[in-house]
């Protein structure tokens, strides 16, 4: 069995909270699984009947007819016989016609918890809450994280970090046999879902645009970017004029898909966010390469990413620090400059700020990722995250060194 044990948790502090859970997420990162096998079993272990459980995979041929909305209601109903609580646990329930009312009026039997799924445009899109008209809580799903891979791999760290660092964490990843199905698999859900869903959801008629947006965010994540910039990419390179406003444009429906993510930077003294540039991270490193057909593989930017990815999981708001210096040139006059801090993380009052360092080799190298973090004269703790395995420790400055792997493994490994 594949733990999820963060959004069981999650699913667990929202139980009989009055809302309808929704199960979100980019296309095939486990939410039924996590639905319908963890969750499930989660319920009966903790005292809950079989009979208490109403269980409905809508897209199962044997359910086809419950895809009618009265026909779900009147399912729904013969089986509430007692005041117990009932849990109600629905996939793919787009399906349903007018599936939001239906969802809502079930909020009006007393005894009943609602938990559902959905994969078609709608539900691959942030703004599904709002379609339950304040009633519905969105339960967000990544694929898999390194920590949730490596316990269901048979790899040892090392070689785990490799495969996950190519091939990211999609959970079927784990049940393909060689890395030609795997890299089958990862370019048909970019090809056959991905893009459709984006271009079936928003009527595009310009695919190309939108394929080659999607190419260049590839080769180019945890690089400062905007509109402006990728529309003279568009120009030098395929000699084709295509406006910011719709670069932009393209940009949200992958973001509103769950495809990718963005970053914005923050100014860490001025205590504002700039709007541009700003980064944009894969939701899955292996999508990003199979973009690519698995050639750029800069190290540093598929660790960051990873890092990026991890962050998000935890909970953490991640956003690009910027800190305005002032430093003599070579004419030893005081000339203003920018320098940057990979992650600025917040959850509530905790704040980090991390810089990611494939190595810490030499004195200069050490210099160089510290630079920025000892600039900011705030008590926040500093952290400085190593690709080798490097025993965690903290220098005069009060910076924290801490190896990858003891990072990626223990989710409070910042925090201590």
């Amino acid at each position: 069995m594949i733990k999820r044990d963060i959004y069981l948790q999650k699913i667990i502090d929202r139980m009989n909270n009055g809302m309808i859970k929704v199960i979100t997420g980019i296309r095939r990162c486990g939410k039924s699984y996590l639905l319908f096998e963890i969750f499930y079993k989660y319920l009966l272990e903790h005292g809950v009947t079989n009979s208490h459980i109403i269980a409905l995979q809508l897209d199962d041929r044997l359910n086809i007819k419950y895809r009618n909305p009265d026909e779900l209601c009147d399912f729904i109903h013969s089986k509430i016989i007692d005041f117990q609580k009932y849990y109600i646990l629905l996939d793919e329930v787009q399906l349903v016609q007018n599936f939001e009312e239906v969802l809502i009026s079930f909020l009006h039997i007393q005894n009943v918890d609602i938990y559902v799924t959905g994969s078609n445009a709608k539900f691959l899109s942030s703004d599904i809450i709002t379609e339950f008209r304040g009633r519905g809580e969105q339960i967000y799903l990544s694929p898999l994280s390194f920590r949730e891979f490596f316990s269901a791999s048979q790899f040892e760290y090392e070689d785990a970090y490799n495969e996950y660092s190519m091939f990211g964490g999609m959970p079927y990843l784990l049940f393909c046999k060689n890395d030609e199905q795997k890299i089958s698999y990862l370019n048909n859900l970019f090809k056959e879902t991905y893009i459709k869903d984006i271009v079936n959801r928003y009527n595009l008629r310009n695919i190309d645009v939108l394929e080659d947006v999607l190419n260049i965010i590839s080769s180019s994540i945890g690089s400062l970017t905007n509109p402006n910039k990728l529309s003279n990419s568009f120009k030098s390179i395929k000699n084709q004029i295509v406006a910011p406003n719709t670069i932009n444009q393209y940009l949200e429906y992958c973001v509103d898909s769950f495809l990718i993510r963005k970053a914005y930077r923050y100014d860490v003294k001025g205590k504002k966010y700039i709007d541009t540039p700003l980064k944009y991270y894969f939701t899955d490193i292996g999508l990003r390469n199979a973009r690519l057909g698995f050639r750029q593989q800069e190290e540093s930017h598929i660790m960051e990413n990873i890092i990026y990815n991890e962050l998000i999981i935890r909970g953490y708001n991640v956003d690009v620090g910027v800190i305005t210096i002032s430093e003599k040139n070579e004419n030893n006059n005081y000339v203003r400059k920018q320098i940057e801090v990979d992650f600025v993380c917040n959850l509530g009052y905790e704040r980090y700020y991390i810089q990611s360092a494939l190595n810490i080799d030499s004195i200069k190298k050490r210099v160089q990722e510290e630079r920025p973090l000892i600039k900011i004269d705030d008590s926040f703790r500093k952290i400085i995250i190593v690709k080798n395995n490097i025993k965690k420790w903290k220098d005069d400055n009060g910076v924290l060194f801490l190896g990858l792997k003891e990072f990626l493994l223990n989710p409070d490994s910042i925090k201590a």
